[in-house]
């Protein structure tokens, strides 16, 4: 662990980045060329007095969780990612998890779709990050870890998941998550514990899956009609559209009006309702 320099490297990243790289107004009078400590303790979702005692590298330790926001928050790489998880003396997150690193150019479009849900899954349905309007839309990501994480999980594992779409959809969700794990769990290669203890998992819990996953159906989900029930709203229809990772294992979805549908007037009162409680992939 070595605080004093993981202080001056944030700093240094703090530097490189303007305002309007990460969606924020650029104002008059900026004595910084980069963020100031405030913003990146806005963005990373910690207080003003915690993140200037992060770069003062005067005691405070930083949990998976914030090192994983900050990582996101400053744009890094993931080389640079993983310097500050070491030199926090914490161990690298596993690629699935919710706190993997989402690549700066998928970040950089999801701060770009302000008027519109989005949000960053991995391959295996966990959810790594949203906008505002998805956290509207969704409620916020769980903070569960480990398998519990993954949206598919829990469709399966946990009956209230469902509830996020209609009772006749559901059969309907059941099969084109599956057949779309499969692709995944294919594209990881045989050696994949985190998939193939998922798949595992699942057999064992859920006759469901277990019956679907002997139908070998395989099918890449990339573009979706859905119906989404909103406790204020009712069901809103929307097109939910899929932009993948160079490897597969990150996706950025983004959810606009279904054609001929009334969900237009419903997404635009999202900002207005807030969020929630409720997850969903």
């Amino acid at each position: 662990m070595n605080l004093a320099e993981l202080g001056a490297f944030l700093k240094s990243r703090r530097d490189r980045i303007r305002p309007s790289d990460v969606g924020l107004p650029t104002g008059p009078r900026r004595r910084v060329p980069g963020l100031r400590r405030d913003e990146v303790s806005q963005l990373a979702g910690a207080s003003v007095d915690y993140y200037v005692e992060l770069e003062r590298g005067s005691g405070a330790q930083p949990s998976e969780q914030m090192l994983a926001a900050l990582a996101r928050a400053l744009r890094l790489t993931s080389d640079e990612r993983d310097h500050v998880y070491y030199l926090a003396g914490r161990p690298v997150p596993l690629s699935g998890s919710p706190a993997a690193h989402v690549h700066p150019g998928m970040l950089d479009l999801l701060d770009r779709l302000s008027t519109t849900p989005a949000q960053v899954i991995t391959d295996l349905h966990v959810t790594l990050v949203q906008n505002r309007l998805a956290i509207a839309l969704f409620g916020p990501a769980p903070g569960t870890t480990g398998m519990a994480a993954s949206f598919v999980h829990r469709w399966f594992a946990d009956p209230s998941a469902r509830s996020i779409y209609p009772a006749e959809d559901h059969a309907y969700h059941s099969r084109t998550f599956v057949a779309d794990l499969r692709a995944a769990v294919a594209r990881r290669g045989g050696q994949d514990q985190e998939a193939a203890q998922l798949v595992v998992d699942l057999r064992r819990r859920s006759t469901e899956f277990a019956t679907l996953w002997e139908q070998h159906d395989v099918a890449v989900r990339r573009n979706d009609r859905k119906r989404i029930v909103h406790p204020s709203l009712g069901t809103i229809e929307v097109n939910c559209l899929n932009l993948f990772s160079e490897d597969g294992r990150q996706r950025l979805l983004w959810f606009t009006p279904a054609v001929g549908a009334v969900s237009l007037e419903q997404l635009e009162l999202l900002a207005v309702l807030g969020t929630q409680d409720l997850t969903a992939e």
